[in-house]
Formats: C-alpha cells, structure tokens, sequence
C-alpha cells in the first residue's frame, strides 16, 4: 500500500481555463470545500503576477482550514536578478504560506529560445530559488515544467535540472506534461528510469492535450510517484489539467493507495464537491464524466437494468454511493418492465404489478409520437400518478394565447395571457415577455403565485427544442424539454406537439403540477 499526496490547483492553473473567473469570494469558498473534502495542499495563485491572487493570500490567512495546506506558486528568480532582490521571490515569502511551488524549465528549447539565456544559468536560477526558499523556512515543491518533452530530447540537460532543485533542498520534485502530449507508456519508462538517479519524492502534473492526463498521472503514482497535482473535473487551461474526480477514486478504490485525509468516508463528498466547483465556476456539469457525471450509473437498456437489479456489480465497476452518486435508471424506447419497475421503484412510487405493462406499452406509444423522458423524471413521474390514480391536479388552466404587437410604432412586444383556476378561484394574469416562451412562463407564475407564493422562486434553467421530422418544414413535429430550479432542487418536464408553443406550454404546465405536488408532499427541504 502506497500513500499519495494529493495537490490541487484548481486556484490556480484550473482557472486559467477559458471562461473561468473566480471572485475573491468564490475562491475563498473553493478553498474552504476543497478543505472540507480532505485536499492535502491547495495551489492557490501566483502573487508576484496577479494582484488578486496576492490579495488572497492575506484574506485566507482568516480562513481556519482544517486538513489542507496552502501553497503559493510562482517562477524562479529572473536570469538578470539577484535571488535577494527578485520581486517574484519576495511576493512569494509575502505571501506567508507554509508550503511555496515554483517552477522551472527543464526542457533546454524553453532556455535557449524563450528565456535566450544559457544551459547553465538556468541551473543557477533554479538552484539559486529553491535554496532561498528553502533557507527561508518555506516547504518547497519544484515543478519541472516540460519535464517529459525535455527528457525525450536532451536526458542529461533535464536530470541536471532535477538535480538542481534536489541539491538545493525540495521537497519534491514534480514532473509536468506541460503540453500534453505524452503516452502512457513514456511517463512510466520516463519516471523508472528516473529512480535509480533520483532519491527525492517525485509528484506528476499532466496536461490533458492528448486525453491522457488521467492515465498519465496513475501510470506515474505506479511507477513510483508519490504527489498526484490536478483540478477538480479537470478545468484548466486549453484542454484541461488531469481531473482529480477520476484519479482520486481509481487510487482509493482501485489501487489501495491511502492519502493523509480522503478514505472511503470522505470520497463519498466526492459527487458534491465536484457540483460545488462547477456552480461556482458557472459551468454546466459534465453529465457523461466519470464517477461523478449524472450518467455515469445510468442504465437505458432493458438487459441492463434487469441484469444490475440482481446484481449491481453486473453493470457498475464500483456502487455509485461510495463516491456521493447514484444509479439512475432511463425510461426510453429501449425499455423493458425491468426499467419501469426500476424507475418506479427509484422514484419512490407506487404502482401495482398489473399496471406495469400497461405504463410500458403506454411510455412506448408516447415515444412513437416523439416523446422523450430520458431527461424528463417529472413528466414520467406524473404519468405513472395519472394512470394509478394518484394524481391531483393542483390547478387547472382555463386559457392562455399569445399576443404579438408593436408598440409606438417601433417595438415589438410578446404577452402572455394566461387564465387559471384554483378551487372555485379563478386569475387572469398578462405578462410580457423577452419571447411567447417567456411571456407565457412568467403569465403563469405570476398566476399561480397569487395561491402558491413558492412559485416565485422558481427559475427556469434550461430549454431545448428538437425538430423530430424536419422533411416537414414549418409542419414538423416539435419535442420541448424544459429543466426548472427550486433552490438546489431541479427536475424536467417534456411536451410534444407540431406546435411549439403547445408543446412549450404542455412542459410548464407539467413542471408548475410536479413541483407544487413535491412541495406539498416534502415540506422538509428541497
């Protein structure tokens, strides 16, 4: 049994990815869940480059953290600088973290045709760095940058940079991929070869350019690293770092490695930490990623479901609990009354035995005409309600239509009329609207929010339209699915017509029905 340290740099090289800006706040917030998770070292920014990073640094310094320490990161001192006077160097003492990372080139193209400098004065530089730090009572991690694509070209030149740092006093010396591009294979006759020469611990940090950043860091920690650097789902720069979410569990589950803080306790706030920097982040959840993705224990197949209710392992490489997720299974076209059932049951239904085959035949004439309840639990879950009898609805609609009109010659103006009716109370309710979409959604909130004041927290995440034939032009048949939000809460409706305000307004109203049922039915906490 080996033990890993886990080094994340989502702070840092995962925010470099396009599209990601953390607040001062979210990156608090990122470093406390990382904390929480059980992270050994969070890399949280390079403060001699970004006055942000600097400031946070003294912000976290309030942050009580519990299992992880914080690391600064930063560059060697500049080749026309004294170590003493180098103003990257100094931020990273200012920065006042008990553990600094800085990087260094090892590969000899970087010397010579980026920092046109020579072999050597490289070395002193990186000597010269790690020592300072190092005398300054710092722990100190060297990140050989281009560390593999270096070794492949010029062997002596990159083992002289390892040396270097060794000699000077880190810690642990950390091979990158910086671009990307190196095989399995490489990284473990790389790192093998490095052993002999080597006695310092070694970590890996990969880049995913080639889709192996995963299987480059396991092949490392296998070949004898012990310090595994990624980011959480992988964000980083161009295509990704290598994504903790997935080594994490293969080296705790898979390879009976242990880490300072994460067991098979903790791995199961592997799901919810992974959610948690996704939200932050502003991202979309990756729904086929490994372990944590929403499809990652989903089973659409009728021999599937059937096989995996007798035995899970049938189908599941590990139970989706030990990782904080969940097996889900799809209703489609492919289903059999094995995955009704399943569904039933997963849902927490009831229905009798004699109604399954009915619900089946039913949910496979409902697909003919084009729907689709893959992403659409509510809708299933309301049509088994309907056909058992359970369900109430909580109003009716009485009418609703669109208007489309110019206002003051110029504008054109969309609004929703929409008539309801609760009991024997009845609202008339007109709303505009950015579309006939949108002018109908907010009509029938504000309606129901006159006998439901919970509706007015409800937020309509996502809408997608499908044209299921389009050889039919403006006739063809149109396939909405609409995914709403009640604080953390979210479900999904669909609605099918050739209209597609029909097949819009058949999905909200399914959603306003399903959520005022659940909330009826759940007054603790959705």
């Amino acid at each position: 049994m080996s033990k890993v340290t886990i080094y994340d740099t989502t702070l840092r090289d995962g925010k470099q990815a396009e599209g990601i800006n953390f607040s001062m706040i979210d990156m608090i917030s990122i470093a406390k869940k990382l904390d929480e998770f059980g992270i050994d070292y969070i890399e949280c920014g390079w403060p001699g480059a970004l006055p942000k990073d600097k400031a946070f640094f003294q912000e976290i310094k309030k942050v009580e953290l519990k299992n992880t320490k914080i690391a600064a990161f930063g560059s060697t001192r500049h080749a026309k600088n004294k170590v003493i006077e180098d103003n990257n160097i100094k931020e990273l003492l200012l920065a006042d973290t008990p553990t600094v990372t800085i990087f260094g080139k090892a590969w000899d193209l970087h010397v010579t045709d980026v920092f046109n400098i020579s072999l050597d004065a490289n070395i002193e530089m990186i000597y010269d760095s790690v020592a300072y730090l190092k005398d300054s009572g710092r722990e100190v991690f060297f990140d050989a940058e281009h560390f593999f694509d270096g070794f492949k070209e010029n062997p002596d030149y990159a083992m002289k940079v390892l040396k270097a740092a060794s000699d000077a006093g880190a810690s642990c010396l950390v091979l990158c991929d910086t671009n990307g591009g190196s095989l399995p294979s490489e990284i473990q006759s790389i790192i093998k070869k490095l052993s002999a020469d080597v006695k310092v611990p070694l970590g890996i940090h990969a880049h995913n350019d080639g889709d192996l950043a995963i299987a480059n860091s396991i092949e490392a920690i296998q070949a004898g690293a012990v310090q595994v650097q990624g980011t959480i789902n992988g964000i980083g720069e161009r295509t990704g770092n290598a994504n903790l979410c997935s080594i994490i569990p293969n080296l705790v589950l898979k390879m009976n490695c242990t880490t300072q803080h994460i067991d098979k306790d903790r791995l199961k706030k592997l799901e919810e930490t992974s959610r948690y920097i996704y939200e932050i982040a502003n991202l979309n959840p990756e729904n086929k990623q490994p372990f944590v993705g929403l499809s990652a224990f989903a089973h659409k197949a009728g021999v599937h479901v059937n096989a995996v209710q007798k035995n899970p392992r049938t189908y599941e490489h590990i139970p989706p609990e030990t990782v904080g997720n969940r097996r889900r299974i799809l209703i489609s076209e492919q289903a059999g009354k094995s995955n009704i059932l399943a569904k039933v049951q997963e849902l927490g239904l009831e229905i009798s035995a004699d109604k399954i085959a009915e619900l089946s035949q039913h949910i496979k004439e409902l697909e003919n005409t084009g729907y689709e309840f893959e992403g659409a639990d509510a809708s299933f879950e309301i049509l088994v309600k309907k056909l058992s009898g359970q369900f109430q609805e909580r109003f009716k609609v009485h009418s609703y239509k669109i208007l489309n009109y110019i206002r003051e010659g110029i504008e054109s103006m969309i609004e929703g009329t929409v008539k309801i009716r609760v009991g024997e109370m009845e609202e008339l309710t007109v709303a505009e609207g950015d579309g006939p979409i949108n002018a109908l959604d907010t009509a029938l909130k504000q309606a129901l929010s006159v006998f439901y004041p919970v509706v007015k927290d409800i937020r309509l995440m996502d809408y997608k339209v499908r044209i299921l034939d389009p050889g039919s032009g403006t006739a063809a048949v149109t396939r909405v699915l609409i995914t709403f939000r009640y604080h953390s809460y979210e479900w999904g409706t669909v609605g099918v017509s050739g209209n597609i305000i029909q097949a819009s307004w058949e999905a909200l109203v399914d959603s306003m029905n399903y959520i005022l049922m659940r909330l009826e039915t759940e007054e603790d906490g959705m």
